[in-house]
């Protein structure tokens, strides 16, 4: 199946000729075949001569109805430009022609109708000059009559030459239904409709309402009338959801699959069409079925900031229609460059962030986005329609443009040495301290910077072999050590210490750069008292008391209890049942 879409002025015989083609009455309402004119979206199919499928979507052609239009045209790849024989170019025609241009839409026939009516040679020259001015080229233009059927089977085979030049669908992309239609069917529930132009879709399938950001489940297919276990893309669909109420649902609503895309309301975008110091502060932005209210900020000579009304699941490269609702007018047509773009509040951002879109062109950029963010999620870059395949992680799922990596090493080793110039008595600057200081995201990239000369321990990050005590401390350090020469196991007292200048702090890095030995609480002694320790305590008669042991060491039980437990735990002393100990 491929699926085009009529455009064309007010009364120039879009429907009738859909109707003709088809067999089908593509006017769903009675409004609509009362006044002659279609209103809404219409839609029908028919095989081809090849035995291809080509389904229509029918849009309005009145300007009023211009909205209507839009949300049919654009999800769909290929268009049906319609011009009467007797009517001749429009102002329609031409907004018409503006959307399909603005969209991207770059392939279609021309189709003069009424050539009962008059001579279509006219129309078609004009027509044609028209569509080449406006990028569709040199498209093949057939004459036809719906009402003699002169033109049908020539209108018939070229479909079959258009389905032939259209790309192959991308049928493994993520799946973004845009919601043209949504009613109730007795006893199915909620059925939504729309054109999917990706992807597949299978019963059964979870997906995400775009607006809500619930999942919903797949109940049933619909395509061409006929139940379908799965759709592929490119085809009109009808997907009857579970679980989900019709007033849920409507007319530019999406649905998505999970993880996949970003909502946004603020995006950059390059216009083509009115110059952008033109545009009117406020115009409706059309993409997909969707029509949102815009406040547009214009940065450079064709690129603009857009604020939309509500979020939408956009991705980088998205073509949309900008319309200036006052004016009745399209004012031109956008790629979307950046969905998630940087906040522009310091001075001269705005000007900065000109030149930086000035070399974006609309295509995913793997390098280009690591170099602009310098560090960003994988899932992230999926979600704005940008393939991480290929680039390594530097930490959980975390990427990172390889100079600002080294520029992040470089910068944490000097944090790392300025916290240890504030806070001398501490191992290290913690690692939360570190993130918050380089405005990282997220402690695990942190801890993957941590390379020589920095080792990680215990949440801190220090210099690897960095052990020298600050003068103060180092000062009292030797003092304690003048007060045990003569007696090694004296431990000072709480208050000695404090006398010395030895508060916990000050202990703590002194232990740390093994000028100390803690042997519990503010229990210390000098680093090499356990070897003498174990060489008294083998001079002793084996086994030997804790009293024999107190003695010998000449010191108190408040040393000799942990003390003894220290050498224990090395092994250098065995503790038998009746507590006495023996060495070795």
């Amino acid at each position: 199946m491929w699926v085009v879409a009529t455009a064309g002025h007010v009364d120039h015989g879009k429907s009738t000729l859909v109707r003709a083609v088809t067999g089908m009455e593509p006017d769903r309402w009675a409004e609509e075949r009362r006044r002659g004119m279609t209103i809404d979206l219409g839609f029908a199919w028919t095989t081809l001569p090849s035995g291809g499928t080509v389904a229509f979507v029918d849009v309005p052609g009145h300007e009023r109805f211009v909205p209507n239009m839009l949300a049919g045209v654009g999800p769909v790849p290929a268009a049906l430009v319609v011009v009467a024989a007797d009517g001749g170019w429009m102002p329609q025609s031409a907004e018409h022609l503006a959307a399909l241009h603005a969209l991207g839409v770059s392939h279609g026939l021309l189709v003069v109708t009424r050539a009962d009516l008059a001579d279509p040679g006219p129309a078609l020259r004009r027509a044609r000059a028209e569509l080449a001015a406006a990028g569709l080229g040199a498209v093949e233009a057939v004459a036809v009559s719906a009402v003699t059927g002169a033109g049908l089977p020539e209108l018939r085979a070229a479909l079959d030459r258009l389905g032939a030049r259209l790309p192959p669908p991308v049928v493994d992309a993520p799946v973004r239904l845009w919601v043209d239609r949504s009613f109730t069917v007795r006893g199915s529930g909620t059925v939504v409709t729309g054109t999917l132009g990706a992807g597949r879709l299978r019963v059964g399938d979870t997906l995400v309402l775009a607006e809500a950001g619930e999942p919903v489940r797949v109940r049933g297919l619909h395509a061409l009338g006929v139940a379908r276990d799965e759709v592929t893309a490119v085809a009109r669909v009808a997907v009857n959801l579970r679980g989900v109420s019709r007033e849920r649902l409507a007319r530019g609503d999406a649905l998505l699959t999970p993880g996949r895309f970003h909502r946004t309301d603020l995006v950059d975008v390059r216009v083509a069409g009115d110059p952008v110091a033109d545009l009117p502060a406020a115009v409706m932005l059309h993409v997909g079925a969707a029509a949102v209210p815009a406040r547009v900020r214009p940065l450079g000579v064709d690129t603009a900031r857009l604020r939309l009304a509500r979020a939408l699941p956009l991705l980088v490269g998205d073509r949309a229609v900008l319309r200036d609702p006052g004016r009745r007018h399209v004012a031109g047509g956008v790629r979307v460059l950046d969905v998630d773009p940087p906040p522009l509040t310091r001075r001269g951002a705005a000007a900065a962030r000109a030149v930086v879109l000035a070399g974006l062109d609309g295509r995913p950029d793997l390098a280009g986005e690591l170099r602009r963010r310098g560090l960003v999620r994988a899932a992230a870059l999926t979600r704005m329609g940008v393939d991480p395949a290929g680039a390594r992680p530097v930490a959980a799922d975390w990427l990172a443009d390889p100079g600002h990596w080294r520029r992040l090493r470089g910068a944490l080793v000097a944090e790392v040495t300025r916290y240890a110039g504030e806070h001398p008595l501490e191992p290290g600057a913690p690692v939360e301290v570190l993130r918050q200081r380089l405005d990282l995201p997220d402690r695990v990239v942190v801890e993957a910077l941590v390379a020589a000369p920095l080792r990680l321990a215990a949440g801190r990050v220090g210099v690897a072999g960095a052990a020298v005590l600050p003068e103060p401390v180092a000062r009292a350090v030797a003092r304690l050590r003048a007060d045990l020469v003569d007696r090694p196991f004296r431990a000072p007292e709480a208050e000695r210490l404090t006398e010395l200048g030895l508060g916990p702090r000050e202990i703590a890095a002194a232990v740390r750069a093994g000028a100390l030995l803690r042997l519990a609480g503010s229990v210390v002694l000098l680093p090499g008292a356990v070897d003498e320790a174990a060489r008294v305590l083998a001079a002793l008669p084996q086994p030997f008391t804790l009293s024999a042991a107190r003695q010998a060491l000449d010191t108190t039980r408040r040393v000799a209890v942990p003390l003894l437990e220290v050498l224990d735990g090395r092994g250098v002393t065995r503790r038998h049942p009746d507590d006495t100990r023996s060495v070795g």
